[in-house]
Order: C-alpha cells, then sequence, then structure tokens
C-alpha cells in the first residue's frame, strides 16, 4: 500500500487522537485497548532494532539483544535510510540504544 493511499480521514484521526494523551500511562492505556498484545511487542522490537541500528550496531549482535529476524531487520534498515523519517526522528528525540544497552 503506498503512503498515499494510508493517510486517510481514519489515519488522522488515530494521530491526532496519540497527540491527545499526556503521559506514558495513558498512552500504554490506548495502545493496549488498540492493538493486540503482539502488535505492541513488535512495534516495541522494531524501535529496539532501528535504535540499535542507530547505535551503528551490527545485524548479529541485534538479532541476539532484540530476538528479532535478519527480515525484520532488514525491513527495519531499509526504513530507517529510505522510509519517511519517523524512525530518524525518535532516535533523534531519544538517543540511540547503546550496542548490547537497551536494544
Amino acid at each position: 500500500m503506498s503512503t498515499e493511499r494510508l493517510r486517510t480521514a481514519e489515519v488522522e484521526a488515530l494521530l491526532t487522537a496519540f497527540g491527545t494523551l499526556a503521559d506514558n500511562d495513558e498512552r500504554y492505556a490506548f495502545l493496549v485497548d488498540v492493538a493486540t498484545i503482539r502488535e505492541i511487542q513488535d512495534m516495541a522490537q522494531r524501535l529496539a532494532v532501528a535504535r540499535s541500528l542507530g547505535a551503528g550496531a551490527h545485524y548479529t549482535s541485534i538479532q541476539e539483544a532484540t530476538g528479532a529476524s535478519s527480515t525484520t531487520i532488514s525491513r527495519v534498515s531499509r526504513s530507517l535510510n529510505y522510509g519517511e523519517g519517523g524512525y530518524r526522528t525518535v532516535i533523534d528525540r531519544l538517543g540511540p540504544a547503546a550496542e548490547g544497552g537497551d536494544a
């Protein structure tokens, strides 16, 4: 699906909904309500992978630290390098994961 077709009124409402949440407790409650446990775990894993890639970690160490498959790491790497810039924005604001650390 192209990103143009993804940016629907419903997606805009979802983005706005996230912006209304004041703290991590509210964001957590909303995530638990709107997504499955597996979806939340997958998104968290992808963020950990992106942060590790941002810190310069190698695929093997990322696999060991996060349990992510090489396919997931490759997809995250592609998004990190050629995507919309979302991962870069978050990594810049959070900082990269320490190699072998909080990935």
